[in-house]
């Protein structure tokens, strides 16, 4: 339940009322058949639903930004595909939803643009600390926030990092020219502009078709999208970009993959199949993890884990929920009968409070950042790494506590061969198991 509260507490927002009905006990959250949260609440007396949660995406961070706004509408564009959409087509609730689709889709390609534009200061080969530094988490939000308020422009995929970190120091600005005269990143950077131009080309599309009165016009306009997107993803994928390339700078390649999979299962959904979404939604899951597991392991200094440990943590605890319940909420609503989904789609989505202009300059940490910074004081390098393997994939932290009990005896601590390990912490099992490896290695 910990991922669960966190991903409510920083996601997912009802309006006041229903606030006031889930605290009184009249209204309850929706629970899959997996038994997770669902961001909608029906009334307990009379089984209906009353209200759907407003997504804060500005809380979302990586390559999945715009996926609460998805989870919050796709019901309401889903039901348009089930057969609703001459009924509901001007129902305010529906236009509010195609509203939240297109822009949560812009928010998504803004997105790319600013994980392929870090690129251009990661670039290839080894990365120094102050370089990497400057486009770590919250550095990301905030260029995101920059372009979104027009402050910066979006050229061919790419922002001008020259002009947005002119306070970073000349190290930076140092690392900008180097990269852009170095030969292999522009190669790369010539396949990233195409396939970018085909993923905006491809989100162009679905916020068009989104607005198709004949459902052929629009089908035929959701497939065109998904061939570009295929395309895109292919070009994306290309081993041309992983040369030379260090563990940031693999990471940025995979958000942008990662984008482009949640563009896919979009239009399988707006084409109402659920199957295929669910099927999407199920690889990207773990493909998310595994390619995160391959970072973590390609990570080589510290300066690298200081950028990669807040944003693959952020990943793990927040990203990967809001998938999961995206996924739930798809596989759930194919249990609900023709009455039941008619009246989910005139649900009002709830509001929520934004951030205000200026909070985001005021933000001193993420909570991400604020768990790294902790850990920092009372572990090192390789024990932080491990620390981050585990929090992507905890069946791994096995390994480490059989090592322990193994090894431990020898060193003198026979106690730890026979402990308990359900209730300490990673960052003690990881710690006790550098410990014994150097402990082992100096004898």
């Amino acid at each position: 339940m910990k991922f669960a509260s966190l991903l409510w507490e920083t996601v997912y927002h009802f309006s006041p009322a229903i606030k006031e009905g889930l605290t009184s006990g009249r209204y309850e959250q929706v629970i899959s058949e997996a038994g997770r949260l669902l961001p909608i609440a029906r009334d307990i007396a009379t089984g209906k639903f009353v209200g759907i949660a407003k997504a804060g995406t500005q809380l979302a961070a990586g390559p999945v930004i715009a996926i609460a706004e998805a989870v919050q509408t796709g019901v309401l564009s889903f039901q348009m595909d089930r057969g609703f959409q001459k009924t509901y087509r001007n129902i305010a609730a529906v236009q509010e939803g195609i509203k939240s689709l297109q822009s949560g889709m812009t928010t998504l390609q803004t997105s790319v643009s600013i994980l392929q534009a870090s690129t251009a200061l990661i670039g290839v080969g080894t990365v120094a600390g102050v370089a990497l530094s400057a486009v770590n988490l919250h550095q990301m939000f905030k260029l995101r926030e920059d372009v979104k308020k027009l402050q910066l422009e979006v050229k061919d995929g790419f922002i001008d990092l020259k002009t947005v970190l002119q306070d970073q120091g000349t190290a930076v600005l140092q690392r900008l020219d180097e990269v852009a005269n170095d030969l292999k990143f522009h190669d790369q950077k010539l396949l990233m502009i195409k396939a970018y131009g085909q993923f905006r080309e491809a989100v162009r599309l679905v916020k068009t078709a989104l607005v198709c009165t004949e459902m052929s016009t629009r089908n035929d306009t959701l497939t065109a999208a998904l061939n570009l997107l295929t395309h895109a993803l292919s070009a994306y994928n290309s081993a041309e970009l992983c040369i030379d390339t260090s563990a940031a700078g693999l990471l940025r390649r995979m958000e942008c993959v990662w984008a482009i999979e949640q563009m896919i299962a979009l239009i399988y959904q707006l084409r109402g199949e659920p199957g295929a979404v669910s099927d999407r939604l199920s690889h990207l899951q773990q493909q998310i993890q595994n390619q995160s597991l391959q970072v973590v392991d390609q990570c080589e200094s510290e300066a690298e884990l200081d950028l990669l440990f807040p944003e693959v943590t952020r990943l793990q605890r927040c990203d990967l929920p809001i998938l999961q319940t995206w996924q739930d909420q798809i596989e759930w609503s194919q249990t609900l009968v023709p009455q039941e989904q008619k009246h989910l789609a005139e649900l009002e989505v709830g509001t929520a409070g934004e951030l205000k202009a200026d909070e985001l300059e005021d933000w001193v940490e993420l909570p991400e950042q604020s768990l790294y910074n902790s850990l920092k004081k009372t572990s090192h390098f390789l024990s932080l790494r491990d620390q981050l393997r585990l929090i992507v994939k905890p069946d791994l932290r096995q390994h480490y506590e059989t090592y322990i009990r193994e090894r431990s005896p020898a060193a003198g601590y026979k106690a730890l061969a026979h402990a308990q390990w359900q209730d300490v912490s990673d960052l003690t099992v990881t710690n006790l198991y550098w410990h014994l490896k150097r402990t082992e290695q100096a004898a």
